[in-house]
């Protein structure tokens, strides 16, 4: 830049040398106050910005912070004339076996059945005769979820059912021994269909063995199989909140075994 014709450099340095000394004082502090005044300004940006960002950004409350836990399998208990046991259903698996399974128990349709029929070292079977061995009106039969990836093993609980593989409505077994050749294979037939495992024994399993070692023959209808005495399910109740197990929930896909099997033969299989 020029002043009239002449560099503003050169004047600056003409006013520097010949001007009154307070003039010169004032020139020689004019351009370092610049950088002084610029650093409490950037301060001020800076609180601004920092006030800005902690304003948008939503309080987390205690409940968004933390993942709700799933809720556990709902579980049932068997008081029986032989002890009681606690069988853990599982819904994710089997939606409406399970809840053909708890409407029966809701509606109190097992209390005063029996288990009637006890095959040692393969399965005991109840749920739909009285204590004078007839049975029971039930609701109708439901769609069998054998194909569920469930195994018949030790402990598990598993829908019975006649030939038709979709005729499963009150009967259920407990499987006393690992029982795969019950599983499903495939839907060409009712013997490759399997049935459909719906639950586990996690507590009193020492009672289905129990069950399972009472000695067995002949009584009213059925020409075998039958425990003597006969074993009543003096009441079955659904447990509280599901989400309050009585022990910790098991695994219904590797179905590990709540107790030890013990050592006893295996009859063959007959129609459930």
């Amino acid at each position: 830049m020029t002043t009239h014709g002449v560099p503003r450099a050169a004047v600056l340095a003409y006013h520097a040398a010949f001007a009154p000394p307070a003039i010169r004082a004032m020139t020689a502090i004019r351009h370092p106050l610049r950088p002084l005044l610029a650093v409490p300004l950037a301060v001020v940006l800076f609180a601004f910005a920092s006030a800005s960002a902690n304003a948008e950004a939503p309080p987390v409350s205690a409940s968004s912070a933390a993942a709700p836990a799933a809720p556990a399998h709902p579980q049932v208990e068997f008081k029986t004339s032989q002890g009681d046991f606690v069988v853990e259903l599982f819904p994710d698996k089997a939606p409406k076996t399970v809840a053909n399974f708890l409407q029966y128990v809701k509606d109190g349709f097992y209390d005063g059945t029996v288990f009637h029929r006890v095959i040692p070292g393969y399965l005991i079977q109840g749920g739909l005769y009285t204590r004078e061995l007839r049975p029971k009106r039930t609701l109708p039969p439901i769609p069998n979820e054998a194909d569920n990836g469930l195994s018949n093993l030790r402990g598990t609980v598993a829908a019975a059912r006649g030939p038709d593989p979709d005729s499963a409505t009150a009967q259920f077994f407990v499987n006393v021994v690992d029982n795969p050749r019950l599983d499903y294979v495939g839907n060409q037939s009712g013997m490759t269909w399997g049935y459909a495992v719906f639950g586990k024994v996690v507590k009193g399993m020492d009672v289905v063995d129990k069950i399972d070692n009472l000695p067995t023959g002949p009584q009213g209808p059925f020409i075998g199989d039958v425990p003597r005495p006969l074993v009543v399910i003096e009441s079955t109740r659904l447990i509280g909140e599901a989400a309050s197990p009585v022990e910790e929930p098991v695994s219904p896909v590797t179905g590990q075994a709540p107790a030890s099997a013990p050592a006893s033969k295996k009859k063959p299989g007959a129609q459930h």
